[in-house]
């Protein structure tokens, strides 16, 4: 009688992004490839962005089939897009594992920005976030960070024939606590075999780690950064952004003070400004001082209100207020309109959308 052997495990394919250069070139040695090879291959996934194998037409059938027999591009493709009235684009993005994130292309005048995520889901609970209210799953790695740029880049081009032109980290979850996979992102964005972005049109937006902002600082990350703000003093801040509580106002200041003092470059306040709560002027007053503490400026932001949080818009008239109040102290500030107000266009209310649809 015989004994039937188990079948051996099928081997995992690796992700070829996440293969060095040096790794990419010995494979491509250890198969009767030339050196080059490895090089030829890397300009494909990252300057031309292949999302396959098949694409990449300068290098041979016997080659590209090798590849795609050892390893995977583990590529982010749009799975449902919705257009705002205003010409908003606001992306569900599947990745290889099935998680949803979010990404934006905010059109304006003078600039085309797109808006990314960091993280499936995010651990930060702010109180106003609809991703607050999610899981956090998992951190994105560089390539699916690069891919939503690429994907909202194509929208750019394809919608309104022009280039994308900014990048701000504000989607779904906190770049900080993905600092390894930001950073190299960025570094593939700006770097002439990547995206050729200029890092002056890049911000990365934190809702206030301390210690992660002097390591940007210590790093030289070539990105400008912004602080989500949202609130003048502790008291309020704790109410809204539990993280306030181990990364105090004065932390933050002294953080900020560093990074500013070794970069050289201001830093951005994001600042929502919400009905009741935080509108009035005695909290311009607390953010006028804020705003001396080194060279900034001040963007309030127009609420988009979710479900789940029962926080308004404040009125025209008081945001109106609040920026002539900053502006009469010297304050460099901008009001940022809501954008996509017909669409899920705040932070996770597309993904949670997305998220209920694959549950039912």
């Amino acid at each position: 009688m015989l004994l039937e052997l188990p079948l051996a495990p099928t081997p995992t394919k690796r992700d070829i992004r996440k293969t060095s250069p040096d790794d990419l070139k010995a494979f491509m040695v250890e198969h009767g490839e030339k050196p080059f090879r490895a090089k030829q291959v890397l300009e494909w996934l990252w300057k031309n962005t292949a999302a396959t194998f098949e694409e990449m037409n300068n290098i041979s059938v016997t080659t590209r089939e090798l590849l795609a027999s050892h390893f995977v591009i583990n590529g982010v493709t749009v799975q449902n897009k919705q257009l705002s009235n205003d010409g908003t684009i606001k992306s569900a993005f599947r990745l290889y594992d099935g998680n949803v994130v979010e990404g934006v292309l905010i059109p304006h005048d003078t600039r085309m920005t797109a808006c990314i995520s960091s993280q499936v889901g995010c651990s930060l609970t702010c109180k106003f976030c609809a991703t607050g209210y999610m899981d956090r799953k998992r951190n994105l790695d560089a390539a699916e960070i690069y891919d939503q740029v690429v994907r909202i880049r194509e929208q750019c081009e394809s919608q309104y024939g022009t280039p994308l032109t900014n990048i701000v980290y504000m989607g779904m979850g906190e770049p900080l606590l993905n600092y390894a996979n930001v950073v190299e992102s960025v570094r593939r964005i700006t770097a002439a075999d990547g995206l050729n972005m200029a890092p002056r049109r890049i911000t990365i937006s934190t809702a206030g780690i301390a210690k992660m902002i002097k390591k940007l600082a210590d790093d030289d990350v070539k990105a400008n950064l912004a602080l989500s703000l949202h609130a003048p003093t502790d008291a309020k801040r704790n109410e809204i952004m539990p993280i306030n509580e181990a990364n105090s106002l004065a932390a933050l200041k002294e953080a900020l003070q560093y990074y500013h003092q070794k970069t050289g470059r201001k830093v951005t306040y994001e600042y929502i400004v919400f009905d009741g709560f935080n509108d009035g002027l005695d909290d311009a007053e607390h953010l006028a001082k804020i705003a001396k503490w080194l060279p900034c400026k001040v963007n309030l932001i127009e609420y988009n209100p979710i479900e789940n949080a029962d926080y308004q818009n404040a009125e025209a008239d008081k945001i109106t207020a609040f920026h002539k109040y900053l502006a009469d102290r010297g304050v460099q500030t901008n009001i940022r309109r809501s954008r996509g107000k017909d669409i899920d266009a705040a932070c996770g209310q597309l993904a949670v959308k997305e998220e209920k649809v694959a549950s039912e």
